[in-house]
């Protein structure tokens, strides 16, 4: 097959699947599914190379840059909390982040939460 007989077959495959029943594909920036609390060693190092904090306001995410600050939100009491990605992670299906203990407090759970995400940094 030819790239121009490719790249036709991508276009319009692209266009028609935009264009039917006013179908939008989500926003790649924001995410719905459930956070989870880190468990670690004192003294562990995240992905990035930082230590663990259970004080900062950080997380883990499977695809997200290092440094990238994503607000989360909690679906079952509306809190919010702006934490900065460091760290790679969760590796649990469902599971869309992994926070540190002082961003659950702010979110007001611990063990497992629904929550949407997204990037604001």
């Amino acid at each position: 097959m030819n790239s121009n007989l490719m790249i036709a077959i991508a276009v319009a495959t692209g266009l028609s699947l935009g264009s039917i029943g006013g179908l939008k594909a989500a926003s790649p920036r924001t995410e719905s599914g459930i956070a989870s609390v880190y468990s670690y060693e004192a003294g562990s190092r995240t992905a990035s190379g930082e230590r663990l904090n259970a004080d900062a306001l950080t997380g883990a995410h499977k695809t997200l840059p290092f440094g990238t600050k994503v607000r989360v939100t909690n679906k079952s009491n509306g809190n919010t909390v702006v934490v900065t990605i460091n760290d790679r992670g969760p590796f649990v299906r469902g599971r869309i982040i992994d926070l540190t203990p002082a961003g659950a407090r702010a979110l007001g759970f611990n063990g497992l939460a629904p929550v949407t995400i997204e990037v604001v940094g």
